[in-house]
C-alpha cells in the first residue's frame, strides 16, 4: 500500500506527458501532403458543390483548437463524437468534452481513494462518472433538443405552406422559416439557408441536416421535397398533409408514453434499488462491503450480478419501446 501514492503520481505524470505530446506534436507528413493535394483539387475545381464543401471544411477546421486535435487523436471515433456534440446545438467542442471527462475521472477517483475506498473501486468510480456522466449529459441535451424540434416542426411546415401558396419559392420560404421560428427549428432552417447561400444545393443541405438530426420527421420532410422535385405536383398540399401526419404521430407518441409510464417507473426502481442498498450498507459498515473488492468469489458474484442486471434492463427497455 505504501507504493500506491508513488504509482498514482507516476501514472499522472505519464498521462500529463502524453497529453502534452499529443497536443503539441506537429502534423504528419502524409496527412499534410493529402491536405495539399485536396486543396489543389478544390482550387481548380469548377463544381460548385466541391467548392462549397471546401469552404465548409475550412470553416470547421478554423474552429478546431489544439486541444480538440489532441483529444481527437486519443479517441477511437472523434468524428462521431463531434457529430453528437453538434446535435446538442451548443458550442461544445471535442476538446472541452475531453477535459471535462478527464477532470471528472481524476477528481472522483482521488476523492474516493482519499476517503478510504480501495484503489480499484476508486478507479472504477472515476471511470464510470468521468466517461458515463458526460455521455449521459450530451444524450439528454440531444433528446431535449430533438423533442423541442419535433414539437415546433409541424408549425414550421405550415409556415412553409403559407409561403408557397403566396407565390414564394421553396428556397426563400426556408429562409423565412429560419427568421420567424424560434428554437431548434429556426436554427436548423437558418443553417440550411446559409449553406445554400454559399453554393450548397438545397437537396444536399437538407440531407446533411437530416443526417445530423437523425429524426424520422425531418427525413420525411426531405423525402417529400425530393420526390416532388422529381415527379412534380402541388408541393404546398403535400407539405400540409405531412404536417397533419406529424401532428398525429406526436399524439400517438404521447399516448404510448402515458401508457408505459408505470412500467418505466417500475424498471427504474428495480434497477436502482441494488445500488442504493449497496451504498447504504457501505456507509454503515465499510469493512463488510469492502470484501466485494477483495474476495475473488464475491467479485465474480458481483460481476455476474451486474451482467444479469444489464440483460434484464435491456429486456425491459425493449418491452416498453414502441416504434411508430
Amino acid at each position: 500500500m505504501e507504493l500506491m501514492p508513488v504509482m498514482l503520481v507516476a501514472l499522472g505524470a505519464v498521462t500529463l506527458l502524453g497529453m502534452l505530446l499529443f497536443a503539441f506534436a506537429g502534423p504528419s507528413g502524409g496527412r499534410a501532403q493529402s491536405r495539399r493535394l485536396q486543396a489543389v483539387r478544390e482550387r481548380h475545381s469548377e463544381n460548385r458543390a466541391v467548392a462549397a464543401d471546401a469552404q465548409l471544411r475550412k470553416i470547421t477546421a478554423a474552429r478546431d483548437t489544439k486541444m480538440d486535435l489532441a483529444v481527437g487523436r486519443l479517441l477511437p471515433n472523434p468524428a462521431q463524437l463531434a457529430k453528437r456534440l453538434a446535435m446538442t446545438g451548443k458550442s461544445w467542442t471535442v476538446g472541452q468534452y475531453g477535459l471535462v471527462s478527464a477532470g471528472a475521472l481524476v477528481v472522483i477517483a482521488t476523492l474516493a481513494w482519499a476517503k478510504g475506498a480501495p484503489f480499484f473501486l476508486a478507479m472504477f468510480l472515476g471511470l464510470f462518472i468521468g466517461i458515463g456522466f458526460p455521455h449521459l449529459a450530451v444524450g439528454i441535451t440531444i433528446s431535449r433538443r430533438v423533442n423541442a424540434f419535433n414539437t415546433r416542426f409541424p408549425d414550421a411546415i405550415d409556415l412553409l405552406v403559407r409561403g408557397l401558396r403566396s407565390g414564394l419559392p421553396i428556397t426563400e420560404t426556408i429562409g423565412v422559416v429560419g427568421q420567424e421560428v424560434s428554437g431548434p427549428v429556426g436554427e436548423e432552417f437558418r443553417a440550411i439557408a446559409d449553406k445554400m447561400k454559399i453554393g450548397r444545393s438545397m437537396d444536399a443541405a437538407l440531407q446533411e441536416t437530416a443526417d445530423r438530426l437523425g429524426t424520422p420527421e425531418f427525413q420525411f420532410f426531405v423525402i417529400t421535397i425530393a420526390i416532388q422535385r422529381e415527379t412534380g405536383g402541388n408541393l404546398a398540399e403535400t407539405l400540409a398533409n405531412l404536417a397533419d401526419v406529424l401532428r398525429k404521430r406526436a399524439q400517438m407518441k404521447l399516448k404510448i408514453k402515458a401508457m408505459s409510464s408505470e412500467a418505466k417507473a417500475s424498471a427504474y426502481i428495480i434497477g436502482a434499488l441494488p445500488f442504493i442498498v449497496f451504498a447504504l450498507i457501505y456507509n454503515l459498515n465499510q469493512k463488510y462491503m469492502v470484501q466485494f473488492f477483495v474476495d475473488e468469489r464475491l467479485i465474480v458474484a458481483g460481476l455476474f450480478g451486474l451482467i444479469w442486471m444489464t440483460i434484464g434492463a435491456g429486456i425491459m427497455a425493449k418491452m416498453i419501446r414502441f416504434e411508430i
